[in-house]
Order: structure tokens, then sequence, then C-alpha cells
């Protein structure tokens, strides 16, 4: 079996955004057992799906070390990967349930918990990096499903494609040449589902279309 390099990460300490660096260090000091580091990705390299989601929340996957895990965002995004065979097990909302991806990789735009889960541009830049890596260590023939239009515009940028010929777009679908086939939803966060934004039925029709193109 071909060994795959794991895609590079950030430090535990990293130091890239000093803003960033500042929250986290204040998290620390009021919740000592919290994850309160980088999330790093989760699921196996290489895979045939990348997810890549904005940041991690504040009281999801800052304290659980796991993306998407602890929130409700994580509730609908692995009940639907579960759902379309993506996932095995039982998701717990713990990084110790014994979930496990199937040909399949979480990560985030962002690495480190942002105040008000918002983000600057110079931190999107600043965490580019290691998406670029995620993106690499893909299949070829690769979907990469972006969940918002941050995650779809680093997404753009990492690959070198101008937005304009990649919109943004819930259920929108952009090939982009041989290798990888980007996909778009919104995102699966608490304020979208609450709002009717984004609905359940919504969220797993792209994940239908996402499972016929890679196939079983």
């Amino acid at each position: 079996m071909e060994t795959v390099s794991a895609p590079e990460a950030p430090p535990r300490d990293c130091q890239r955004c000093p803003r960033l660096v500042a929250f986290r260090e204040e998290q620390r000091t009021k919740h000592p057992d919290w994850h309160n580091a980088p999330v790093p990705s989760f699921g196996r390299p290489p895979a045939r799906l990348l997810i890549v989601g904005l940041a991690p929340g504040l009281q999801g996957a800052n304290r659980t070390g796991r993306p998407f895990t602890g929130d409700w965002a994580g509730d609908l995004l692995y009940a639907t990967l579960l759902k379309f065979g993506f996932a095995t097990g039982v998701y717990d909302e713990r990084p110790d349930d014994g979930l496990e991806l199937v040909d399949a990789r979480i990560a985030n735009a962002v690495r480190c918990v942002p105040p008000q889960n918002k983000p600057d541009g110079a931190e999107i830049n600043n965490c580019r990096l290691y998406l670029a890596s995620e993106l690499e260590a893909l299949s070829d023939g690769a979907a990469v499903l972006a969940l918002g239009r941050i995650a779809h515009d680093s997404l753009c940028r990492a690959l070198g494609v101008r937005l304009k010929d990649a919109p943004f777009g819930h259920g929108a679908c952009h090939p982009l040449g041989r290798r990888l086939t980007l996909f778009d939803s919104y995102h699966c966060s608490r304020y979208n589902t609450n709002t009717g934004v984004l609905t359940t039925e919504m969220f797993e029709a792209v994940f239908a279309e996402i499972r016929t193109f890679v196939g079983t």
C-alpha cells in the first residue's frame, strides 16, 4: 500500500496571527482542560472528499480538538456523513467516540478559534498554506466541499482559481481540471439552520451529488 505523507499542520503554539494567539491564551487560562490550540484535520489521507469549514467553534472543536465536534454544526454534519457512507460508528460529540471517516477528511480554512467566530482577512491568508497542503494530499478526481463563502473563497485562492470563474452558491459544482471538483454548501451552523437558510434536505442534497460523483 502506498504511504501518503500527512498534510502540513500548524504547531500547537502557532504564532502567525497575534489576535488569535491572544484569544487562545485567554481561553487556556479560562479553560485549561480544553484543547485550545490549532485544530488538526480529521480523517486519513488520501481521501476522495475534503470538507472545509470556516474555523473551530469556541465550545466545539476548540474545546474537543476535533473538527465540528461538540456543537450543533457537527450534529448535522456527522449525521449526514454517516447517512451517505462517508463515516462509520456513532457520533457522540467526543473525539474518542470511535467515529471514523471513510475516504473523507475534514479541515478548516482557519485552524484556531477566532473571537465571535469571525477570522479577519489576514488570518485567513496566514492559514492558507495549511489548506493548500490538504489539497495537495487529495486523490486525483477528488471532491472538495466548501461550507460557506469564506471557505469557498480561500479554497479558490489556494487553487489559483479566480472567484468570478467559480462563484459561490449553495449546490454549485465547479470542475477545476483533472484533479479536483469543488462543491458548495451553506455552512451547517445553528444560525443558518434556525433561520431556514439551510435545511437538512438542502444539505443532504449536496451530499447526494457528491456521493454520486465520487462513487461508492
